[in-house]
């Protein structure tokens, strides 16, 4: 029999929704692990969440964050001491500290994020925005969870040949068994690749 699941469809309505850390919004939690852990104990956590006003970010200690615009005009991010960095929808993901003072200014209205966090000195991450019009193939890492997010509709295709529709906002995780994807579509579609190690 086939190990059980080394692949795991992650579906937009099954999301559970979390108040801010520092109550100021709402995070649709995708995944975390430990499984169930909360704000102050998790490895790894991967969400979403609508900002809708200026102001700054909760602060996370010994966290290592990638933020990455999903729908929305874009924010600008004040970090620290650094230039001030402007994300929109076509600039690559943008790693940080968690754990620096950070505010964001809207550049034209709400924006959704993605949010991918990771407990420093014990996991780390790394998040990659493809887009895909047609079929492209994703080597998985042997020693890494990977957590595919997709901005619009996917087929993903594993080895074995299971096939696998996802809907926009929809997540599919994989464990390290996983060697590599295919992605398709009839149109060209924003995808998320998360590779989290420990």
């Amino acid at each position: 029999m086939n190990a059980p699941s080394a692949v795991r469809i992650l579906r937009a309505s099954d999301y559970r929704r979390m108040p801010w850390k520092n109550g100021g919004g709402e995070t649709v939690e995708i995944a975390v692990f430990p499984a169930n852990a909360g704000l102050d104990d998790f490895a790894w956590r991967i969400s979403m969440a609508t900002v809708a006003s200026d102001g700054p970010f909760s602060s996370f200690p010994g966290i290592d964050r990638t933020l990455s615009i999903l729908h929305g005009a874009g924010m600008t991010l004040v970090i620290g001491d650094k230039v001030p960095v402007t994300l929109t929808r076509d600039t690559e993901p943008y790693p940080f500290a968690a754990d620096v003072a950070t505010s964001a200014l809207l550049v034209d209205g709400p924006i959704t994020d993605l949010n991918v966090m990771t407990r420093r000195g014990h996991n780390t991450h790394r998040v990659t925005r493809h887009v895909v019009n047609g079929t492209q193939t994703l080597t998985t890492s042997e020693k890494a969870v990977t957590v595919i997010l997709v901005q619009d509709a996917v087929e993903i295709v594993e080895d074995s040949g299971e096939s696998h529709e996802l809907q926009p906002l929809d997540a599919m995780m994989c464990d390290p068994s996983v060697a590599n994807l295919t992605l398709k579509t009839g149109k060209p579609a924003t995808v998320y690749e998360i590779v989290l190690t420990s």
